[in-house]
């Protein structure tokens, strides 16, 4: 059995054997009034269950559905709103990268570099996030095996950084649809490597609404108790005050009044699974 490897992320140690920590906060930052809302109520949120969380936000997004897509706030005013909520939080913070350049650079402002689906193969982006130190949450392509991410893993390794965390999102499913296989989960850790469920972004349907993606929120409960029966070191669960009219991902985002009742049970059932 492959030992598990930590990562440890400002006061956070990710592990698949550990309770499991919550990477949490909007698709796209809005403003930093916003980003200072949505941090205060998942921090009161994550309070009873004392669920370590992460918070995320885009300044980016680069992968929309169209042209017309809102992409963000960019990324200086971008990384100035994340190097505060983590300043004032004392949380981690993470975001996406797209670009090679853009590694050093959000390197300097987030605690943990995302790579998105879409780009997990991309060897240049690869190693320009590994190269920078910090810790590096991978997407599984929708593509892609479980196992094809143990070389995705390695690109990221050979750069000498291990602080690595390998995140599934479901599998594409025919056209506009994903499914999330939860054997993927134990196989990717057969790299010893923390494992991530995207609890959110497994709901989406990719393109479903013509300019925009579509999904379905009421599903991120049950497939996120799933992923957690199962084992994960992570759960990655996008929210908002107003999901219907968030500027993207709206319909697979959870309402963020929500979010404390859910990890209520989570953590009921990863007590159960990992004996604490």
């Amino acid at each position: 059995m492959t030992h598990a490897k930590s990562i440890s992320v400002g006061n956070i140690t990710l592990s698949n054997d550990l309770a499991f920590g919550l990477i949490a906060g909007p698709c796209q930052l809005e403003s930093l009034d916003h980003a200072r809302m949505l941090a205060e109520k998942i921090a009161e949120s994550c309070a009873a269950t004392k669920t370590p969380f992460i918070f995320k936000g885009s300044y980016d997004k680069a992968n929309r559905s169209s042209l017309g897509g809102q992409r963000g706030l960019g990324a200086e005013q971008g990384l100035e709103i994340l190097s505060k909520i983590r300043d004032e939080f004392g949380c981690p913070v993470l975001t996406d990268v797209h670009e090679t350049h853009h590694c050093a650079m959000a390197a300097q402002a987030v605690d943990i570099l995302q790579i998105p689906a879409f780009l997990c193969r991309q060897t240049d982006l690869l190693l320009a996030a590994g190269e920078t130190g910090k810790a590096i949450n991978i997407k599984k392509g929708q593509f892609l095996a479980p196992w094809d991410m143990d070389n995705v893993a390695a690109k990221v390794a050979s750069t000498g950084n291990e602080n690595i965390m390998l995140c599934d999102r479901g599998t594409s499913f025919g056209y506009n649809t994903l499914v999330s296989d939860f054997r993927g989960l134990p196989r990717m850790a057969q790299t010893g490597y923390p494992v991530c469920f995207d609890a959110t972004h497994s709901v989406q349907q990719p393109g479903g609404n013509g300019n925009s993606s579509g999904g379905d929120r009421t599903m991120v409960p049950p497939l996120a108790r799933a992923a957690v029966a199962v084992g994960t070191a992570c759960l990655f669960i996008e929210t908002h005050e107003d999901p219907d009219n968030a500027p993207s991902d709206g319909p697979n985002m959870i309402r963020i009044e929500d979010l404390g009742p859910l990890l209520g049970t989570l953590h009921a059932i990863d007590s159960v699974v990992k004996g604490f």
